[in-house]
């Protein structure tokens, strides 16, 4: 099944953004050099580096110094495997009805890059609390050339893209930085320029929920405290893809409630 196939893509591709993510905090380049063990030095090898498969036949640790490996590393292969394979099946429902329709393929290949972004920026901004420009600008021009061969209208791109950046300009002007950081007005304005207008609202309305939820319960739980930092494009990640995939289908679901 095709589906099986782009799940595999997905484990690799998630493999690589777990190198990604390392070699940009580290500032090193993730398009050349090797692999190597992070405690001991040693080259990892291609058996060494089988999403999901290695670490499980390794049981999490290093094949040479035996030092345990983060269970970042699998689940970050699985969550790439598990969304890209969500994105072929939202966009080709019916694969064996399957029509050869570019556009199809445009927006295939548009939400599976934007999806590896993402995660990128989940983990990063999860483990070091920073959005970098380095992924965010690449990722947004990407957005509005491939979103301009599908024909979206730029105005609503940079429409939404103006609300999305101008929310969180507005917070960080009022709260004078302590609110959020700068990176979090670069996330919004890619939003903007992946969802269009008005898909931004639904996403930035997603992402507070979530936010609040989940921040509620860490309070309830002690595993946070009110003055503790808080991960916001974390949620504004999910919040993006919930809505690049499910936008519609949230808002009348959402609207329903109140029927």
């Amino acid at each position: 099944m095709m589906v099986v196939f782009i799940f595999i893509l997905g484990l690799f591709v998630g493999s690589f953004l777990n190198v990604v993510v390392l070699r940009l905090h580290r500032q090193e380049s993730f398009v050349k050099g090797y692999s190597k063990c992070l405690f001991c030095g040693h080259r990892l090898y291609a058996r060494d580096l089988v999403p999901l498969f290695s670490y499980l036949q390794l049981r999490g640790k290093c094949r040479y110094c035996k030092h345990g490996f983060s269970a970042q590393y699998p689940m970050v292969e699985l969550a790439t495997g598990l969304t890209f394979a969500l994105v072929f099946t939202n966009i080709f429902p019916h694969f064996t009805q399957m029509t050869l329709v570019w556009q199809d393929w445009v927006q295939f290949f548009l939400w599976l890059t934007m999806t590896a972004f993402l995660i990128i920026v989940f983990i990063y901004d999860l483990k070091y609390y920073l959005i970098l420009d380095v992924v965010v600008i690449p990722a947004a021009i990407l957005a509005f050339i491939f979103n301009m061969l599908l024909g979206v209208n730029p105005l609503s791109m940079l429409l939404a893209a103006v609300v999305g950046g101008g929310f969180f300009l507005i917070q960080y002007v009022v709260s004078k930085g302590k609110w959020i950081g700068g990176g979090d007005i670069r996330l919004g304005f890619l939003m903007g320029i992946i969802l269009g207008w008005p898909q931004i609202l639904t996403a930035l309305f997603i992402a507070y929920v979530l936010g609040s939820l989940i921040s509620v319960g860490l309070l309830l739980f002690s595993k946070k405290h009110m003055s503790d930092k808080v991960p916001f494009g974390t949620f504004l990640a999910i919040a993006t893809f919930l809505t690049m995939l499910y936008g519609q289908q949230l808002v009348h679901w959402y609207m329903n409630l109140f029927n």
